[in-house]
């Protein structure tokens, strides 16, 4: 008899809601798709026992994870690296345009990839979120145009629909180890 992953936690950590959304969006998707997707606040500190696997989203803030998802990884290191794992991060990068966008776009930060090192996700991806510019500083604003920013809501439903399909067409083939 072959065991299929089933259970699965969707953590997130945000501030302005895109992170959150995005990962709601990831947990019921799983769940439409048969499998059992918990929607967890990482300040909540979940537990990972009792969970096949794992899809982490965080908003990206100087170049890193919040906080709480870094606390998250660092604490559940050696539970996280036995698991499937899935991590996203929700900031501007993914929508700048242009040449220096170009760049920057595609460059994951230091801190992010010494978390991918340590828990070896299955896939990192990051996500375009919604940018403000109500309160942002002039030196932000002059910056994300020289960068070929924007504002509005720049995330890609079709995007994030395709990289959570992804994961359940490898769940619903894996078999825990």
């Amino acid at each position: 008899m072959t065991n299929h992953i089933d259970r699965v936690l969707v953590g997130y950590a945000g501030t302005g809601g895109s992170t959150e959304s995005i990962a709601t969006f990831v947990a019921a998707r799983l769940n439409a798709r048969g499998l059992t997707a918990d929607l967890w606040d990482l300040a909540e500190r979940p537990s990972v026992e009792g969970y096949d696997a794992v899809v982490l989203g965080s908003r990206v803030r100087d170049g890193a994870l919040l906080r709480a998802a870094e606390n998250f990884v660092w604490h559940n290191a050696d539970a996280l690296r036995v698991r499937p794992v899935w991590l996203f991060s929700v900031g501007i990068s993914p929508s700048l345009r242009g040449p220096v966008g170009h760049l920057l776009r595609d460059i994951v930060p230091t801190r992010i990839a010494e978390l991918c090192e340590l828990i070896g996700p299955r896939d990192y991806h990051a996500f375009a979120g919604v940018v403000s510019r109500q309160g942002a500083p002039l030196l932000a604003r002059i910056v994300l145009r020289l960068c070929g920013g924007r504002y509005g809501d720049l995330r890609d439903w079709q995007a994030i629909e395709t990289w959570t399909d992804s994961i359940t067409a490898y769940l619903r083939g894996a078999v825990p180890a």
